[in-house]
């Protein structure tokens, strides 16, 4: 089995964004090769475009649970009921152990500014040092993996 959250967390190190990162983990899931993949989640990196709103690892999260466990039928509402409340069952998980899916919050809680809009960051060895990312990227990565071997 692959690792997906020592991926996500490798893929964060190497200059990914945090959506990139965990989307990008599951190519081998979503069946989207590595490039279609970046592009994708690419709008969602810093809790949408920067913005600090929902974590763009929660919302890559959700993303590869569309694709793996998703619904293609818009009128079936038991079918989109059960995947909301998959998604549900991931944010709450998340929440769960590191505090929020918030963006903006869990930098505040890892004592990072955190600034909406602007230019991203630098990635530089002190961007990496202060940043909860690496870790929020593989934990999200790691309850994924937990979900998809439970369902």
């Amino acid at each position: 089995m692959t690792d997906h959250a020592e991926r996500a967390k490798a893929l964060f190190l190497q200059g990914y964004n945090c959506a990139q990162s965990v989307f990008c983990a599951f190519t081998d899931i979503t069946g989207l090769d590595l490039a279609a993949s970046a592009r994708l989640a690419s709008s969602f990196g810093g809790g949408l475009a920067r913005l600090r709103e929902v974590c763009g690892a929660v919302s890559a999260a959700a993303m590869v649970l569309g694709m793996a466990k998703g619904y293609d039928r818009p009128g079936d509402r038991e079918l989109k009921a059960r995947h909301y409340a998959l998604v549900r069952d991931f944010a709450e998980r998340f929440r769960r152990e590191t505090g929020s899916i918030n963006c903006r919050a869990l930098l505040i809680q890892a004592g990072v500014m955190a600034e909406t809009g602007g230019e991203p960051d630098e990635r530089t060895p002190e961007y990496y040092e202060k940043r909860p990312c690496p870790q929020l990227v593989w934990q999200a990565a790691r309850i994924l993996d937990e979900m998809l071997e439970e369902k």
